[in-house]
């Protein structure tokens, strides 16, 4: 039996009889229903009128659109709720992880890079007051990884950093925040703790390798920090712990390791009995290959309620995956037991949120309370000083070069360096809705050139040849092979190199030195200045660069708040590095 008068939930006798009359009253389906979490794909009503009547669903979760459109959509799922819904978004940075005119407020590494518990509480109240005006209750978040391998690029720029008790003390301030909104409820993830293996669980194994002790001391002590806040729920992450399962089961094999979201041991040993968490857990993406790659989809489903998740996080196929949750009730793969356990923590949560006693209209906000909301001042000004303070002077070994001057350094050269375009380039860039937005490069040449500055963006010879094979021209490979100048004449065109990193994933696709500027090889014949506006870890790629700033991201008021610190000069950057920037390798200090 769960303890719905204990922590997170609270309930009062009223509440619990809601929740035991409502599981008494509920049919197989109704019950294997709840313990799905599915991600909305269209937001006609017959759609997800038949979403809630035919399977019964416990939690909604959706894509990207405009707040309005959000607010419509969860007003139709809960009118067609027999019981009322969760709906959670990914409010990890801001109201942008609700609907796309949210406001973001600034990304966990950022305001860990602030060193301000204050501004990830202003996250937490931000981000979700912009939620909850769309009809949201749930944030998945805050992310209380702790980021230990600089090659780790699921997390890296989602977490608080790289120190436990920051992460810890950060997490709980976003928690707080998040839980000013009345009924609005947290999911803190990816228990058991990302942030050493390099490979990203959505496509691969990800393993945490710290024993019992180590864990403990690290993100046991980040979790335990939250569920002793009152955290309502967790998200488990497909992760191994092999040296902690050693411990607790002598002779496992390698072949029997399991992610926790399939591990029992982890999910109820680990998280329920040692760390006393009482509330709902829900899975991570259940397409994920860090889930998939361990057993059939039929054994998997029923595994992960059985180690201890109350929630699946999405359907692969909506008949099938039903069907096999229901099967494995019905034949009692899943116990009477666990699944009365896994509803009685799904009803006390929302019973918790308070949504058993609003009437239905009253589960999604009015409508025109949204424009004001969604346009309140404070959330922009805040991110703008989030900005501000973030910026990070990693590395600062050419004394002298800030602040950039236009008389001293007139001419200045932007380099724009970028990463591979993978096979969901394209498709982000339609998500993002395809707009004209100047790049990064652009919009700081442009506001160097208000500051007085001669600045240009650097032309690689690759792309000279590109122009020419789309102009209809025979390429001069020459161009590419040979094209190298004389040092004299190749520093004599600037006076200042900006190189200017945006690389979201993987490493920056250099072109080879021969006859190209995009590698910063120059660093001794000219000043430069590296920054990177996304992943923090280019020092590993340029280590040779002599200046390094991590502006972590390219919003227009980040960019604002760069070009007044390059400016200014090296006290304008307040920010502390919350990772190892310098990647923990030797040669990113000289």
């Amino acid at each position: 039996m769960v303890d719905m008068k204990a922590n997170p939930y609270f309930l009062s006798d009223e509440d619990i009889a809601w929740v035991e009359d409502t599981i008494a009253g509920m049919t197989d389906e109704e019950k294997v229903g709840q313990l799905f979490f599915q991600l909305t794909s269209s937001q006609e009503e017959s759609y997800l009128k038949e979403l809630m009547e035919k399977y019964h669903l416990g939690g909604c979760r959706y894509n990207g659109m405009p707040g309005a459109r959000v607010l419509e959509q969860n007003r139709i799922l809960q009118k067609y709720a027999k019981v009322p819904l969760i709906i959670a978004c990914n409010t990890e940075a801001g109201g942008d992880g609700a609907c796309s005119d949210g406001v973001n407020i600034g990304s966990g590494i950022k305001i860990g890079a602030t060193g301000s518990a204050q501004y990830a509480h202003d996250l937490g109240r931000m981000a979700n007051e912009q939620a909850a005006a769309i009809g949201c209750n749930m944030a998945f978040a805050p992310v209380c990884d702790i980021h230990y391998n600089w090659q780790n690029e699921e997390i890296i720029s989602r977490g608080f950093g790289n120190d436990p008790e920051r992460v810890a003390a950060m997490s709980r301030a976003y928690l707080d925040g998040a839980h000013t909104i009345p009924g609005f409820a947290c999911a803190a993830k990816h228990f058991p703790g990302n942030g050493q293996d390099y490979r990203d669980a959505h496509m691969a194994n990800n393993i945490n390798e710290f024993d019992h002790d180590q864990w403990m001391s690290t993100y046991g002590m980040v979790y335990k920090t939250l569920i002793d806040g009152g955290l309502d729920a967790i998200m488990g992450g497909h992760i191994m712990l092999p040296k902690y399962m050693r411990s607790v089961k002598p002779g496992i094999t390698d072949d029997e390791m399991l992610p926790a979201t399939l591990c029992p041991e982890i999910m109820t040993g680990l998280l329920r009995d040692e760390l006393g968490f009482n509330g709902m857990v829900v899975t991570d993406a259940s397409h994920m290959v860090g889930m998939t790659d361990r057993m059939k989809r039929r054994d998997m489903l029923p595994a992960a309620i059985n180690a201890g998740c109350d929630m699946f996080l999405f359907f692969n196929d909506p008949d099938e995956d039903f069907q096999t949750m229901l099967d494995a009730y019905k034949t009692g793969v899943i116990s009477q037991a666990r699944m009365t356990e896994a509803l009685e923590r799904i009803l006390a949560l929302k019973a918790h949120m308070g949504l058993n006693k609003k009437a239905k209209e009253e589960l999604v906000p009015d409508p025109e309370a949204l424009p004001a909301v969604l346009g309140d001042p404070s959330y922009k000004k805040t991110a703008e000083a989030i900005s501000r303070e973030a910026l990070t002077l990693v590395k600062y070994k050419d004394q002298g070069v800030l602040p950039l001057d236009p008389k001293k350094t007139r001419r200045v050269m932007i380099v724009y360096v970028k990463g591979a375009d993978g096979p969901m380039a394209a498709l982000a860039a339609m998500a993002m809705g395809g707009g004209k937005r100047k790049s990064p490069a652009e919009e700081l040449r442009d506001r160097l050139i208000e500051k007085g500055f001669d600045a240009f963006i650097y032309e690689s010879p690759l792309e000279k040849i590109k122009k020419q094979i789309a102009a209809g021209e025979a390429p001069s490979l020459n161009l590419y092979f040979a094209g190298k100048n004389a040092i004299a004449d190749f520093v004599s065109q600037m006076d200042l190199v900006i190189t200017l990193c945006d690389v979201a994933n993987g490493h920056p696709a250099f072109g080879m030195s021969k006859g190209g500027g995009e590698i910063p090889w120059y660093v001794f014949e000219v000043p430069v200045v590296a920054i990177s506006v996304n992943l923090p870890t280019m020092l590993a790629d340029i280590p040779a660069v002599r200046t390094y700033i991590n502006a972590y991201d390219s919003k227009s008021y980040t960019l604002d708040a760069l070009v007044d610190a390059l400016t200014t000069g090296p006290e304008a950057f307040h920010g502390k590095d919350p990772i190892d920037s310098f990647c923990g390798l030797w040669d990113t200090r000289i």
